[in-house]
């Protein structure tokens, strides 16, 4: 069993491996909002390695104040172990934005890079490069930037997998950040800003036919309608 967490005191940065834990739960937490809490098995798969291994950690984490863990109700981070996971989240989107902003670098291209760019602990760097950037309030894949006191917009919009026949709105945010998924959308003309509208929803599996910026059709599927976000 983890133990509670004692209270919080001064300690050492966290190391890498620390904060992808912490940013993995927070993730988690946020996918599943209703949940007492994030379990050992679904922090294992999010971080592909072994639930024994997860265990450690988190008895780790615990020990220095970071969550808490209630027996059969999982993890839940406490407010100094969010706060770390919203600053390493902070600097993977500000990142991201640079790169494809400065760089060049695709959306497609940026995630493994920011990954290991998150991990740089100077404050006053990533004040800097927020201030450099015109304090962006969205990464490439239309993902909120934390402020650095953990506040967070959070804009409002729909999947597309919720719209209609008929219906139409600007795509503003995509939930699938993987490679070969935002490939597939730039094949298919889906980068944000596209305006797309439904033409069908197939009643046999759910896919859709689209127009992308009232130009070109495409057929994308249920799965694809179900990570993509759209205003009106």
């Amino acid at each position: 069993m983890i133990p509670s967490p004692l209270p919080a005191q001064p300690s050492r940065l966290p190391s890498q491996t620390e904060e992808n834990y912490l940013k993995a739960i927070y993730k988690l937490a946020e996918d599943a909002p209703d949940a007492a809490g994030v379990s050992t098995n679904r922090i294992a798969a999010a971080l592909d390695t072994r639930a024994a291994s997860v265990t450690d950690m988190l008895r780790r984490l615990a020990d220095k104040g970071l969550l808490a863990y209630e027996r059969y109700r999982g993890v839940q981070l406490t407010p100094e172990g969010k706060r770390l996971a919203l600053l390493t989240i902070r600097k993977h989107r500000l990142w991201e934005v640079f790169l494809v902003q400065q760089l060049g670098f695709n959306w497609d291209e940026v995630h493994e890079v920011a990954e290991e760019l998150e991990h740089v602990q100077s404050p006053l760097l990533m004040r800097r490069l927020d201030a450099f950037l015109g304090h962006p309030a969205l990464d490439p894949h239309g993902d909120p930037i934390p402020a650095e006191d953990g506040a967070m917009r959070r804009p409002t919009h729909r999947l597309l997998a919720d719209l209609v026949a008929g219906e139409r709105g600007t795509l503003v945010a995509v939930k699938d950040t993987t490679a070969p998924f935002l490939q597939y959308l730039d094949k298919v003309g889906l980068q944000l800003g596209a305006l797309v509208e439904v033409l069908d929803k197939v009643t046999y599996d759910n896919s859709f036919e689209i127009r992308v910026n009232a130009e070109r059709t495409a057929l994308i599927s249920a799965e694809v309608s179900c990570n993509l976000f759209v205003t009106e």
